[in-house]
């Protein structure tokens, strides 16, 4: 019977010291449209030219709690006038325990700008129909592809190659779609 007891004890042990990781909340953090030639800029006839830029960021907010942010910034411009520009932060908090120190960062540099991203194409998406002006729909992005870019970044800063544990680094932006 004892030997019974252990093993429960020893499971309930293994239970707690399990990897976890949750998405808790997204939330808008940040929003802006801006229409500055309006209403002039309609009248015009040529399509515009669309710049699109993509930005990752995260902070850890307590013990296991972090959140991560992708921003983008959408510039629409017939010639030389912005038609709109817009500024968008979807955020979430998400848990994460027992994550041993070199999968974190993969994980709020890759796993949780992917989840929040589909948030962040809707409301961008929603901010440019209540324009009136034609859909634009952002891209899907390849986060694990500007994780590594930011990672080859930091390896040539540094004149070597992309340290084994670099801790959070969280890609500052690298990407332009």
């Amino acid at each position: 019977m004892a030997t019974q007891d252990q093993n429960q004890q020893g499971a309930q042990t293994n239970e707690g010291n399990e990897p976890s990781f949750n998405l808790q909340r997204t939330y808008v953090k940040d929003v802006s449209l801006e229409m500055p030639n309006a209403p002039q800029i309609f009248l015009e006839q040529e399509g515009p030219a669309v710049e699109v830029a993509i930005n990752v960021g995260g902070q850890q907010l307590a013990d296991a709690v972090y959140e991560s942010t992708v921003t983008v910034t959408v510039t629409t411009r017939i010639e030389d006038k912005v038609l709109y520009l817009i500024e968008a932060t979807q955020a979430g908090i998400f848990e994460a325990s027992n994550i041993p120190n070199e999968q974190l960062d993969p994980l709020m540099g890759i796993v949780c700008p992917t989840m929040l991203y589909p948030y962040l194409r809707a409301n961008v998406a929603d901010l440019i129909n209540r324009t009136t002006l034609p859909p634009l729909h952002l891209a899907e992005v390849n986060f694990q592809a500007l994780y590594e870019q930011r990672l080859q970044e930091l390896a040539e800063q540094q004149g070597g190659e992309a340290p084994e544990d670099p801790g959070i680094i969280l890609p500052r932006g690298a990407g332009s779609q």
